[in-house]
């Protein structure tokens, strides 16, 4: 296993990260956590040389922090940096902070912590971890020995804002979204860069993104990939685009197989694991340039739209799926997922137009919906949804 240095105490982590969010769950169930597979895989991570493993308090419900603690039992976490989160997403009052962290080492089954962020950082949520002064909470907890590194993960729209949270207190280090198709979006590779530069040591999380640079490969993308005289795999590719920045410090990966562990053990051990050349580089800027090109509506999910809606469709989410259904070629998938786990349908849009009023993007935000119900609503579950959204059923 590669390793780099946390500039702000010295020590070692290991380049690959394990992100416990997306665990294996038992077949039929994506909801539930293969609990004995996903205390094997752990192990095994940290067999390879993984010192480093991200969960959070709202993953599984907890369950995710409960496994964490078993698969580190019998001496596996002895060297092993922990790091799990405040979710300021629930956060009502400064009163339940303290129940928030209890909670946490309670179910990892420790006295401290390594590494505690403040999780998912959104300008919606920052005026309550402003007024309920969380930051001076996490920091106060440092000075009593609970927690040795403080910071924030970033899920906020741009640049402007995660240098706003990066100085609004000492943090220790960061965690940001990055992946090739995604450079410039959230803080970008101009925040890891600005992090960097402040003597922060810079956590990734979505290297590849949530799996969709994987699982699906677009036609288009693998015959570009059949010309090149490089070969690497989906996974290699991503990884490997990471690893080339010497300011990423770990890159955290959500694996829910075996499989996934192995290859990205492979990646990130390799000793040429971040020296791309010109010409690898080259390719995966045309590979992320082809990507976006797919995509049929830029929607940057700031998610203005969301609050004017009569009908709480939420809009963002309903715009990813159709971009999605485009890009990695899996219409099928979406439907499914569409019908059976969207509660406020795209049909149900009244074209009121307030969405369009407010999106930076000038999206046709009601033409989109239509087109995306036509495409994937069932229409024999229409009436059941639409009754359903009445609240003739629970």
């Amino acid at each position: 296993m590669n390793y780099r240095i946390n500039p702000k105490t010295g020590e070692k982590l290991s380049l690959l990260g394990f992100g416990a969010m997306r665990l294996p769950a038992p077949e039929g169930d994506p909801s539930g956590i293969d609990a004995e597979e996903s205390v094997r895989m752990i192990r095994r991570a940290v067999d390879c040389g993984v010192n480093y493993i991200d969960t959070a308090y709202t993953y599984y419900e907890g369950g995710s922090e409960r496994i964490v603690a078993e698969a580190l039992k019998d001496g596996y976490g002895d060297g092993v940096s922990v790091a799990t989160k405040l979710p300021v997403m629930r956060l009502l009052s400064a009163d339940e902070h303290e129940g928030f962290l209890e909670t946490s080492l309670r179910r990892l089954n420790r006295d401290s912590l390594e590494y505690y962020l403040l999780h998912g950082v959104k300008e919606r949520y920052w005026p309550t971890v402003k007024e309920c002064k969380t930051a001076d909470f996490l920091l106060r907890k440092k000075e009593e020995g609970l927690i040795k590194n403080v910071g924030f993960s970033f899920h906020g729209r741009n640049f402007e804002f995660f240098r706003e949270v990066l100085e609004y207190a000492p943090w220790d280090f960061v965690q940001i979204q990055l992946n090739y198709m995604d450079a410039g979006i959230q803080a970008g590779v101009k925040g890891l860069k600005y992090a960097a530069s402040k003597g922060l040591p810079v956590f990734i999380m979505e290297p590849l993104k949530g799996g969709k640079l994987t699982e699906r490969v677009p036609p288009s993308i693998q015959r570009y990939w059949n010309t090149l005289n490089v070969k690497r795999s989906a996974a290699d590719w991503g990884l490997s685009w990471l690893a080339n920045f010497p300011e990423v410090t770990v890159i955290l990966s959500g694996m829910s197989s075996m499989e996934q562990l192995e290859e990205n053990v492979d990646v990130l051990s390799r000793p040429d694991a971040g020296r791309l050349s010109e010409y690898e580089l080259s390719v995966i800027s045309d590979m992320a340039a082809a990507y976006n090109k797919l995509i049929p509506y830029p929607c940057t999910a700031c998610r203005y739209c969301v609050g004017g809606c009569p009908m709480g469709i939420d809009i963002p989410l309903v715009i990813s799926m159709r971009n999605e259904a485009t890009i990695f070629d899996c219409h099928e998938k979406i439907r499914d997922e569409l019908n059976h786990f969207v509660r406020k349908l795209p049909s149900t849009c009244v074209a009121c137009g307030k969405c369009e009023d407010v999106c930076p993007q000038r999206l046709r935000v009601s033409a989109i919906l239509n087109e995306t119900a036509e495409m994937f609503e069932d229409e024999s579950l229409q009436w059941w949804r639409a009754y359903v959204n009445k609240g003739g059923a629970s």
